[in-house]
């Protein structure tokens, strides 16, 4: 194994506990661009799955697996004393997932031939 590929490795773990603390952490430690809670889901799930997909290059795993992450991400707020889970923000977030892993199946498959 490569260093590059331990390195991105590790930055795609650590770029999906930094969307779970963003997620499950006090509301008053984040900072937020103002997207709007549908885009911040949809660019943070989109990037944080492109560097997954490229680090584990199965993307018919990890693609799901984090689109299922985003739903239980959504699901746990409503344990948070200062959050609610909002059904359409985890739409937004699968639907971030599902186009990273498609477009980085067309990235390695490009890359590949």
């Amino acid at each position: 194994m490569t260093v590059g590929r331990i390195v991105i490795k590790v930055c795609s773990v650590a770029s999906l506990g930094l969307i779970a603390y963003a997620a499950l952490g006090p509301a008053n430690w984040q900072l937020r661009p103002m997207l709007g809670w549908k885009t911040e889901h949809f660019l943070g799930f989109l990037t944080v799955t492109f560097i997954a997909c490229l680090a584990w290059p199965r993307t018919l795993l990890v693609g799901p697996a984090l689109m299922a992450t985003a739903g239980l991400l959504e699901a746990l707020q409503g344990l948070t004393p200062d959050r609610v889970p909002d059904f359409p923000t985890a739409l937004s977030g699968a639907g971030g997932a599902l186009l990273a892993s498609m477009a980085a199946e067309i990235f390695i498959r490009a890359r590949s031939s």
